[in-house]
Protein backbone atom coordinates (compact mmCIF):
# COMPACT_ATOMS: atom_id res chain seq x y z
CA UNK A 1 0.00 0.00 0.00
CA UNK A 2 1.08 3.41 -1.28
CA UNK A 3 2.34 5.91 1.72
CA UNK A 4 0.04 8.66 0.05
CA UNK A 5 -2.73 5.79 0.21
CA UNK A 6 -2.10 4.53 4.06
CA UNK A 7 -2.48 9.09 4.71
CA UNK A 8 -5.90 9.09 3.06
CA UNK A 9 -6.89 6.42 5.26
CA UNK A 10 -5.05 7.84 8.68
CA UNK A 11 -6.95 11.16 7.44
CA UNK A 12 -10.47 9.34 6.71
CA UNK A 13 -9.99 7.46 10.52
CA UNK A 14 -9.04 10.95 12.32
CA UNK A 15 -12.11 12.78 10.71
CA UNK A 16 -14.65 10.20 11.87
CA UNK A 17 -13.13 10.15 15.12
CA UNK A 18 -13.17 13.54 15.33
CA UNK A 19 -17.33 13.78 13.86
CA UNK A 20 -18.29 10.42 16.35
CA UNK A 21 -16.45 13.18 19.30
CA UNK A 22 -18.83 16.15 18.32
CA UNK A 23 -21.61 14.05 17.98
CA UNK A 24 -21.55 11.79 21.50
CA UNK A 25 -18.37 13.21 23.65
CA UNK A 26 -18.60 17.02 23.69
CA UNK A 27 -22.44 17.53 24.30
CA UNK A 28 -22.26 16.08 27.21
CA UNK A 29 -19.32 17.49 28.09
CA UNK A 30 -21.07 20.75 27.49
CA UNK A 31 -24.07 20.05 30.47
CA UNK A 32 -25.60 23.37 29.70
CA UNK A 33 -29.01 22.47 31.94
CA UNK A 34 -26.15 22.51 34.29
CA UNK A 35 -26.50 26.52 33.61
CA UNK A 36 -30.43 26.50 33.95
CA UNK A 37 -30.36 28.70 37.08
CA UNK A 38 -28.31 31.38 35.44
CA UNK A 39 -30.30 31.28 32.54
CA UNK A 40 -33.63 31.79 34.53
CA UNK A 41 -32.48 34.34 36.89
CA UNK A 42 -31.54 36.32 33.39
CA UNK A 43 -35.27 35.50 31.63
CA UNK A 44 -36.14 36.98 34.80
CA UNK A 45 -33.92 40.09 34.80
CA UNK A 46 -34.54 40.66 31.15
CA UNK A 47 -38.19 40.21 31.14
CA UNK A 48 -39.65 41.74 34.76
CA UNK A 49 -41.27 38.21 35.36
CA UNK A 50 -40.92 34.68 37.13
CA UNK A 51 -39.37 32.41 35.20
CA UNK A 52 -39.42 28.53 34.49
CA UNK A 53 -37.37 25.96 32.63
CA UNK A 54 -37.82 22.59 32.93
CA UNK A 55 -34.79 21.37 30.90
CA UNK A 56 -31.95 22.63 28.32
CA UNK A 57 -30.43 20.22 26.03
CA UNK A 58 -27.32 21.39 23.51
CA UNK A 59 -26.77 20.09 20.18
CA UNK A 60 -24.50 20.69 17.44
CA UNK A 61 -24.28 18.63 14.85
CA UNK A 62 -25.75 19.00 12.26
CA UNK A 63 -26.32 22.42 13.47
CA UNK A 64 -25.90 24.79 17.05
CA UNK A 65 -29.10 23.93 18.71
CA UNK A 66 -30.39 24.47 22.46
CA UNK A 67 -33.76 22.94 23.15
CA UNK A 68 -35.78 24.14 26.36
CA UNK A 69 -38.47 22.21 27.53
CA UNK A 70 -41.27 23.50 29.49
CA UNK A 71 -40.86 27.32 29.61
CA UNK A 72 -42.83 29.50 31.34
CA UNK A 73 -43.20 32.95 32.28
CA UNK A 74 -45.61 34.48 35.08
CA UNK A 75 -47.65 37.47 34.91
CA UNK A 76 -46.13 40.57 36.98
CA UNK A 77 -47.40 41.42 40.42
CA UNK A 78 -50.09 43.73 39.32
CA UNK A 79 -51.86 41.20 37.45
CA UNK A 80 -53.82 38.08 38.55
CA UNK A 81 -52.06 35.20 38.92
CA UNK A 82 -51.17 32.98 36.41
CA UNK A 83 -48.86 32.78 33.31
CA UNK A 84 -47.95 35.49 30.66
CA UNK A 85 -46.81 32.38 28.33
CA UNK A 86 -45.89 28.77 28.47
CA UNK A 87 -44.01 26.89 26.01
CA UNK A 88 -43.62 23.00 25.95
CA UNK A 89 -40.67 23.04 23.42
CA UNK A 90 -38.39 25.65 22.17
CA UNK A 91 -35.50 24.69 19.67
CA UNK A 92 -33.26 27.54 19.05
CA UNK A 93 -30.17 27.72 16.24
CA UNK A 94 -27.78 29.88 18.13
CA UNK A 95 -24.76 31.40 15.33
CA UNK A 96 -22.18 28.87 16.29
CA UNK A 97 -19.24 31.77 15.66
CA UNK A 98 -20.47 34.07 18.20
CA UNK A 99 -20.06 31.49 20.79
CA UNK A 100 -16.30 31.27 20.41
CA UNK A 101 -17.06 35.42 21.40
CA UNK A 102 -18.93 34.09 24.34
CA UNK A 103 -22.26 35.69 22.61
CA UNK A 104 -25.56 33.99 22.17
CA UNK A 105 -27.07 34.78 18.85
CA UNK A 106 -30.05 33.40 17.70
CA UNK A 107 -30.72 32.68 14.10
CA UNK A 108 -33.76 30.54 13.83
CA UNK A 109 -36.62 29.95 16.60
CA UNK A 110 -39.51 26.84 16.53
CA UNK A 111 -42.03 26.74 19.44
CA UNK A 112 -44.14 24.13 19.72
CA UNK A 113 -47.62 24.57 21.63
CA UNK A 114 -47.08 28.12 22.78
CA UNK A 115 -49.65 29.38 25.24
CA UNK A 116 -50.11 33.17 25.73
CA UNK A 117 -52.52 35.18 27.57
CA UNK A 118 -52.34 39.12 26.96
CA UNK A 119 -53.85 41.13 29.70
CA UNK A 120 -54.15 45.16 29.87
CA UNK A 121 -54.19 46.80 33.07
CA UNK A 122 -57.12 49.71 33.66
CA UNK A 123 -53.86 51.89 34.08
CA UNK A 124 -52.62 51.19 30.84
CA UNK A 125 -49.64 48.56 31.27
CA UNK A 126 -49.83 45.27 29.37
CA UNK A 127 -48.81 41.68 31.43
CA UNK A 128 -45.70 41.36 28.35
CA UNK A 129 -44.36 44.89 29.34
CA UNK A 130 -41.13 44.91 31.50
CA UNK A 131 -40.85 49.03 31.52
CA UNK A 132 -37.32 48.79 34.63
CA UNK A 133 -35.96 46.54 31.49
CA UNK A 134 -32.32 46.07 32.07
CA UNK A 135 -30.24 43.89 29.23
CA UNK A 136 -26.96 43.29 28.91
CA UNK A 137 -26.04 43.51 25.10
CA UNK A 138 -22.80 42.16 25.77
CA UNK A 139 -24.17 38.80 26.43
CA UNK A 140 -27.30 38.02 24.73
CA UNK A 141 -28.55 39.55 21.04
CA UNK A 142 -31.84 40.72 21.17
CA UNK A 143 -31.60 41.41 17.55
CA UNK A 144 -33.78 40.55 14.44
CA UNK A 145 -34.47 36.74 14.37
CA UNK A 146 -34.49 35.60 10.99
CA UNK A 147 -37.48 33.38 11.28
CA UNK A 148 -39.54 31.61 14.15
CA UNK A 149 -42.27 29.05 13.29
CA UNK A 150 -45.12 28.60 15.62
CA UNK A 151 -47.16 25.34 15.78
CA UNK A 152 -50.18 24.46 18.08
CA UNK A 153 -50.05 27.89 19.43
CA UNK A 154 -52.57 28.86 21.85
CA UNK A 155 -54.00 33.28 22.36
CA UNK A 156 -56.32 34.91 24.37
CA UNK A 157 -56.75 38.91 25.09
CA UNK A 158 -58.28 40.48 27.94
CA UNK A 159 -58.95 43.53 30.10
CA UNK A 160 -58.85 43.60 33.57
CA UNK A 161 -61.93 45.31 35.30
CA UNK A 162 -61.48 48.41 37.39
CA UNK A 163 -61.44 46.05 40.51
CA UNK A 164 -58.65 44.55 39.26
CA UNK A 165 -60.36 41.44 38.94
CA UNK A 166 -60.11 39.53 35.52
CA UNK A 167 -62.72 40.99 32.46
CA UNK A 168 -64.22 39.76 29.50
CA UNK A 169 -61.83 37.61 26.95
CA UNK A 170 -62.28 39.79 23.99
CA UNK A 171 -59.99 37.97 21.74
CA UNK A 172 -58.78 33.93 20.79
CA UNK A 173 -57.52 31.91 18.56
CA UNK A 174 -56.84 28.14 18.82
CA UNK A 175 -54.14 26.00 17.38
CA UNK A 176 -51.97 28.99 15.84
CA UNK A 177 -49.54 28.13 13.29
CA UNK A 178 -47.14 29.59 11.23
CA UNK A 179 -44.23 31.54 10.22
CA UNK A 180 -42.86 34.92 11.67
CA UNK A 181 -40.01 36.87 9.90
CA UNK A 182 -37.18 39.37 11.05
CA UNK A 183 -38.78 39.03 14.31
CA UNK A 184 -37.02 42.00 16.19
CA UNK A 185 -37.12 41.19 20.04
CA UNK A 186 -36.55 44.90 21.01
CA UNK A 187 -39.93 46.08 19.49
CA UNK A 188 -41.21 44.28 22.61
CA UNK A 189 -38.96 44.36 25.20
CA UNK A 190 -37.49 48.06 25.16
CA UNK A 191 -39.77 50.08 27.01
CA UNK A 192 -38.98 53.05 25.25
CA UNK A 193 -40.23 50.98 21.34
CA UNK A 194 -43.76 52.25 21.36
CA UNK A 195 -42.83 55.89 22.51
CA UNK A 196 -39.79 57.11 20.63
CA UNK A 197 -40.94 55.30 17.28
CA UNK A 198 -44.55 53.39 17.64
CA UNK A 199 -44.29 52.35 14.20
CA UNK A 200 -40.97 50.00 15.46
CA UNK A 201 -41.27 46.76 13.03
CA UNK A 202 -41.39 43.69 15.22
CA UNK A 203 -42.42 41.07 12.83
CA UNK A 204 -44.34 39.92 10.20
CA UNK A 205 -45.45 37.01 8.47
CA UNK A 206 -48.24 34.50 8.03
CA UNK A 207 -50.59 32.81 10.86
CA UNK A 208 -53.72 30.22 10.41
CA UNK A 209 -55.87 29.33 13.33
CA UNK A 210 -58.24 26.30 13.61
CA UNK A 211 -60.78 28.30 15.49
CA UNK A 212 -60.75 31.83 16.13
CA UNK A 213 -63.20 34.48 18.28
CA UNK A 214 -63.99 38.45 18.34
CA UNK A 215 -66.26 39.23 21.21
CA UNK A 216 -69.22 37.00 19.69
CA UNK A 217 -68.37 36.74 16.56
CA UNK A 218 -66.61 32.52 16.21
CA UNK A 219 -64.58 31.85 12.78
CA UNK A 220 -62.59 28.37 11.90
CA UNK A 221 -59.75 27.86 9.33
CA UNK A 222 -58.85 31.52 9.34
CA UNK A 223 -55.60 32.71 7.28
CA UNK A 224 -54.25 35.81 7.74
CA UNK A 225 -51.13 37.77 7.14
CA UNK A 226 -49.55 39.51 10.26
CA UNK A 227 -47.51 42.65 10.94
CA UNK A 228 -46.06 43.42 14.27
CA UNK A 229 -45.31 46.97 15.65
CA UNK A 230 -44.28 48.31 19.61
CA UNK A 231 -47.75 48.40 20.34
CA UNK A 232 -49.96 47.62 16.95
CA UNK A 233 -51.02 44.26 15.47
CA UNK A 234 -52.30 44.19 11.94
CA UNK A 235 -54.33 41.13 10.57
CA UNK A 236 -54.71 41.66 6.59
CA UNK A 237 -56.05 39.71 4.11
CA UNK A 238 -58.22 37.89 6.64
CA UNK A 239 -59.53 34.34 5.36
CA UNK A 240 -61.92 31.78 7.14
CA UNK A 241 -65.34 30.15 7.47
CA UNK A 242 -67.93 31.75 9.72
CA UNK A 243 -71.70 30.37 10.53
CA UNK A 244 -71.80 27.79 6.89
CA UNK A 245 -70.26 31.10 5.06
CA UNK A 246 -67.58 32.95 4.69
CA UNK A 247 -65.84 36.08 5.63
CA UNK A 248 -62.51 37.94 4.81
CA UNK A 249 -61.11 41.40 5.29
CA UNK A 250 -58.51 43.29 7.85
CA UNK A 251 -58.27 43.96 11.62
CA UNK A 252 -55.85 45.75 13.62
CA UNK A 253 -55.59 46.25 17.02
CA UNK A 254 -53.70 49.71 18.82
CA UNK A 255 -52.04 48.63 22.20
CA UNK A 256 -50.97 52.00 23.41
CA UNK A 257 -53.75 53.70 25.16
CA UNK A 258 -55.28 52.59 28.40
CA UNK A 259 -58.14 50.76 26.66
CA UNK A 260 -57.47 48.75 23.56
CA UNK A 261 -58.69 49.39 20.54
CA UNK A 262 -59.91 47.75 17.16
CA UNK A 263 -60.99 48.49 13.56
CA UNK A 264 -61.97 46.06 11.16
CA UNK A 265 -63.49 46.00 7.89
CA UNK A 266 -65.34 42.66 6.64
CA UNK A 267 -66.90 41.25 4.14
CA UNK A 268 -69.37 38.11 4.41
CA UNK A 269 -71.12 35.40 1.93
CA UNK A 270 -73.36 32.61 2.53
CA UNK A 271 -73.80 33.66 6.68
CA UNK A 272 -76.64 31.35 8.07
CA UNK A 273 -78.21 34.05 9.89
CA UNK A 274 -79.94 31.29 12.40
CA UNK A 275 -76.48 30.04 13.56
CA UNK A 276 -74.90 33.90 13.74
CA UNK A 277 -77.87 35.22 16.05
CA UNK A 278 -77.59 32.13 18.27
CA UNK A 279 -74.24 32.99 19.42
CA UNK A 280 -75.46 36.31 20.56
CA UNK A 281 -77.90 36.82 24.09
CA UNK A 282 -81.40 36.20 22.84
CA UNK A 283 -80.61 35.91 19.40
CA UNK A 284 -81.52 31.91 18.80
CA UNK A 285 -84.76 31.48 16.97
CA UNK A 286 -84.88 34.98 15.67
CA UNK A 287 -84.63 35.08 12.19
CA UNK A 288 -83.38 32.51 9.32
CA UNK A 289 -82.05 32.80 6.07
CA UNK A 290 -78.27 33.51 4.48
CA UNK A 291 -76.81 36.79 4.85
CA UNK A 292 -73.59 38.76 3.02
CA UNK A 293 -72.73 42.05 3.02
CA UNK A 294 -70.07 44.42 3.94
CA UNK A 295 -69.27 45.60 7.81
CA UNK A 296 -67.06 48.60 9.50
CA UNK A 297 -66.70 48.17 13.09
CA UNK A 298 -64.29 50.31 15.55
CA UNK A 299 -63.71 51.54 18.69
CA UNK A 300 -62.64 51.33 22.23
CA UNK A 301 -62.46 47.80 24.44
CA UNK A 302 -63.39 49.09 27.86
CA UNK A 303 -62.53 47.70 30.89
CA UNK A 304 -65.90 46.84 32.19
CA UNK A 305 -68.84 44.34 32.23
CA UNK A 306 -69.94 45.43 29.17
CA UNK A 307 -66.43 46.05 27.09
CA UNK A 308 -67.82 46.47 23.17
CA UNK A 309 -70.30 49.57 24.52
CA UNK A 310 -67.96 52.30 23.07
CA UNK A 311 -68.04 50.85 19.16
CA UNK A 312 -68.80 51.97 16.01
CA UNK A 313 -69.63 51.14 12.82
CA UNK A 314 -71.74 50.27 9.79
CA UNK A 315 -72.65 48.54 6.50
CA UNK A 316 -75.28 47.13 4.39
CA UNK A 317 -76.62 43.45 4.19
CA UNK A 318 -78.76 41.38 2.49
CA UNK A 319 -80.75 38.50 3.98
CA UNK A 320 -82.24 35.83 1.49
CA UNK A 321 -85.38 33.22 1.92
CA UNK A 322 -85.68 33.24 5.54
CA UNK A 323 -88.57 33.89 8.45
CA UNK A 324 -89.14 35.96 11.42
CA UNK A 325 -90.47 33.15 13.26
CA UNK A 326 -91.19 35.30 16.72
CA UNK A 327 -93.57 37.71 14.82
CA UNK A 328 -96.88 38.76 16.30
CA UNK A 329 -99.44 39.65 14.45
CA UNK A 330 -102.54 41.92 15.89
CA UNK A 331 -105.73 40.42 14.85
CA UNK A 332 -106.29 43.60 12.21
CA UNK A 333 -102.78 42.49 10.78
CA UNK A 334 -103.66 38.79 10.40
CA UNK A 335 -107.01 40.10 8.36
CA UNK A 336 -104.79 41.66 5.81
CA UNK A 337 -102.36 38.60 5.56
CA UNK A 338 -104.84 36.87 4.11
CA UNK A 339 -105.91 38.84 1.45
CA UNK A 340 -102.20 37.55 -0.31
CA UNK A 341 -102.32 33.93 -1.55
CA UNK A 342 -98.87 34.01 -2.98
CA UNK A 343 -96.51 30.87 -1.85
CA UNK A 344 -95.41 30.55 1.79
CA UNK A 345 -96.92 33.47 2.76
CA UNK A 346 -99.98 31.89 2.90
CA UNK A 347 -99.30 29.43 5.56
CA UNK A 348 -95.76 31.79 7.35
CA UNK A 349 -97.09 35.43 7.24
CA UNK A 350 -93.53 35.89 8.82
CA UNK A 351 -91.46 34.84 5.66
CA UNK A 352 -89.69 36.87 3.55
CA UNK A 353 -87.42 36.29 0.21
CA UNK A 354 -85.21 39.12 0.26
CA UNK A 355 -83.96 41.89 2.66
CA UNK A 356 -82.03 44.69 2.19
CA UNK A 357 -80.52 46.86 4.80
CA UNK A 358 -78.38 49.82 5.49
CA UNK A 359 -77.07 49.79 8.97
CA UNK A 360 -75.54 52.41 12.03
CA UNK A 361 -74.15 51.30 14.81
CA UNK A 362 -73.72 54.59 17.91
CA UNK A 363 -74.45 54.99 21.44
CA UNK A 364 -75.79 51.27 21.62
CA UNK A 365 -78.35 51.49 19.19
CA UNK A 366 -78.40 50.28 15.41
CA UNK A 367 -79.75 52.54 13.35
CA UNK A 368 -81.28 51.57 9.49
CA UNK A 369 -82.68 54.49 7.13
CA UNK A 370 -83.32 52.35 4.24
CA UNK A 371 -85.16 48.55 5.09
CA UNK A 372 -86.24 46.85 1.91
CA UNK A 373 -88.12 43.62 2.05
CA UNK A 374 -89.37 41.27 -0.53
CA UNK A 375 -91.78 39.17 0.96
CA UNK A 376 -94.06 36.83 -1.18
CA UNK A 377 -96.47 38.62 -2.85
CA UNK A 378 -95.83 41.57 0.08
CA UNK A 379 -93.06 44.95 -0.56
CA UNK A 380 -91.83 46.74 2.56
CA UNK A 381 -90.31 49.61 3.06
CA UNK A 382 -89.38 50.86 6.63
CA UNK A 383 -86.79 52.28 8.77
CA UNK A 384 -86.03 52.34 12.63
CA UNK A 385 -83.78 51.50 15.52
CA UNK A 386 -83.23 48.30 17.92
CA UNK A 387 -81.11 48.96 21.21
CA UNK A 388 -78.19 47.12 21.82
CA UNK A 389 -77.33 48.19 25.39
CA UNK A 390 -79.48 44.93 26.57
CA UNK A 391 -82.84 46.07 26.55
CA UNK A 392 -83.18 45.36 22.85
CA UNK A 393 -86.37 47.55 22.39
CA UNK A 394 -87.46 47.92 18.87
CA UNK A 395 -88.26 50.48 16.77
CA UNK A 396 -89.32 50.21 13.47
CA UNK A 397 -92.22 51.49 10.85
CA UNK A 398 -92.67 51.62 7.27
CA UNK A 399 -95.25 50.54 4.16
CA UNK A 400 -96.19 47.26 3.67
CA UNK A 401 -97.63 46.56 0.15
CA UNK A 402 -99.45 43.42 -1.08
CA UNK A 403 -97.93 43.31 -4.74
CA UNK A 404 -100.56 41.37 -6.36
CA UNK A 405 -104.47 42.88 -7.61
CA UNK A 406 -106.99 41.21 -5.09
CA UNK A 407 -110.30 40.60 -6.19
CA UNK A 408 -113.46 43.49 -5.63
CA UNK A 409 -114.75 41.71 -2.56
CA UNK A 410 -111.02 41.36 -1.06
CA UNK A 411 -110.22 45.07 -1.46
CA UNK A 412 -113.61 46.22 -0.19
CA UNK A 413 -112.74 43.77 3.12
CA UNK A 414 -109.02 45.40 3.21
CA UNK A 415 -110.16 48.81 2.92
CA UNK A 416 -112.50 48.61 5.76
CA UNK A 417 -109.34 46.68 8.17
CA UNK A 418 -107.55 50.09 7.44
CA UNK A 419 -105.65 49.49 4.19
CA UNK A 420 -105.78 52.04 1.38
CA UNK A 421 -106.15 50.98 -2.52
CA UNK A 422 -104.00 52.22 -5.45
CA UNK A 423 -103.66 50.61 -9.01
CA UNK A 424 -106.16 47.63 -7.36
CA UNK A 425 -103.06 47.06 -5.08
CA UNK A 426 -103.59 47.48 -0.94
CA UNK A 427 -100.97 49.02 1.10
CA UNK A 428 -101.07 49.71 4.89
CA UNK A 429 -98.55 51.18 7.72
CA UNK A 430 -97.00 49.20 10.16
CA UNK A 431 -95.08 49.21 13.74
CA UNK A 432 -92.74 46.84 14.97
CA UNK A 433 -92.47 47.62 18.41
CA UNK A 434 -91.55 45.80 21.82
CA UNK A 435 -88.56 43.71 22.24
CA UNK A 436 -86.60 41.47 19.92
CA UNK A 437 -87.77 38.88 22.72
CA UNK A 438 -91.10 39.97 22.20
CA UNK A 439 -91.55 41.48 18.90
CA UNK A 440 -94.91 42.83 18.49
CA UNK A 441 -96.48 44.22 14.34
CA UNK A 442 -98.86 46.10 14.45
CA UNK A 443 -100.91 48.11 11.65
CA UNK A 444 -101.10 51.68 11.58
CA UNK A 445 -98.97 54.75 13.09
CA UNK A 446 -98.37 55.98 16.29
CA UNK A 447 -99.80 59.51 16.76
CA UNK A 448 -97.81 62.79 15.87
CA UNK A 449 -96.07 60.09 13.01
Amino acid sequence: MSTRRKQAIIFVGLAAIFVVAVVFVVPPLLNVDHYRPQVVAYLERVSGKKAEIGHLTLTIFPKVTIRVDELGLKNPTEFPEGYFVTVRRIDAELAGRSLLHRQVIIKTLAMENPVINLISDPDGPWNFENPKSAIPGNIFSLGKISTVDIKGGQLSVSNLLPSDEPGVVFFEAHDVSGRLEQVDLRAFTDPDSSSTSPSFLGAEGNLKATALRFGSIHAKDVSSKIRLQARDVFFTDVRGEAYDGNAAGDVSFDLAGKNPSFKTNARMKGINVAQLLATFPGGRGKMTGRMEGEVKLAGEIQHSTSPWAGIHGGGQVTVRNGQVPSLELNANLVKLVHFNDLGPAKLEPSSFSFISTDWELANQQIFSRRIDIDGYGVDVDGSGSISVNGSEKLNYQGIAKITTKQSFFKNILARLSGATLEDGKLSFPFRVSGTLQNPIFTEGKEKGD
